[in-house]
């Protein structure tokens, strides 16, 4: 996961489209099911966007949902919609978590259970 892409977000018109649907949480992930090798957009409008965050971080990592490997903390940009964050998917068949937390350790964890995606094989 060290191949992170960066985007024109503002340019992109799937961001506003995936800011146009309302999901649990204000999580927002493009595209579904993830495949492995493929750039996955992160949309966040959550609970500490609606806070007032200055800055929030995704915080990512794979495997089972209460033991989570190759964790990293990865700052997200500041969009009209939301937080965003662009993230190369390579792990196939492993599951992606993921959380988030504001520049104050706010953190939004879905209520304890974060969130989950499972990452297929093409």
């Amino acid at each position: 996961m060290s191949n992170l892409k960066y985007s024109n977000f503002e340019e992109d018109n799937r961001i506003e489209a995936m800011a146009n649907h309302t999901y649990p949480g204000g999580v927002r992930v493009d595209p579904m099911p993830i495949t492995a090798g493929q750039d996955v957009t992160i949309l966040y409008s959550g609970l500490l966007a609606n806070s007032g965050a200055d800055q929030v971080f995704l915080h990512l990592g794979y495997g089972d949902s209460d033991k989570w490997e190759d964790t990293q903390e990865l700052r997200m940009e500041k969009l009209g919609w939301g937080w965003a964050k662009v993230i190369s998917a390579d792990d196939w068949g492993r599951t992606m978590n993921l959380c988030f937390r504001d520049s104050a350790s706010n953190w939004d964890n879905n209520s304890g259970h974060n969130w989950s995606f499972q990452i297929h094989n093409g």
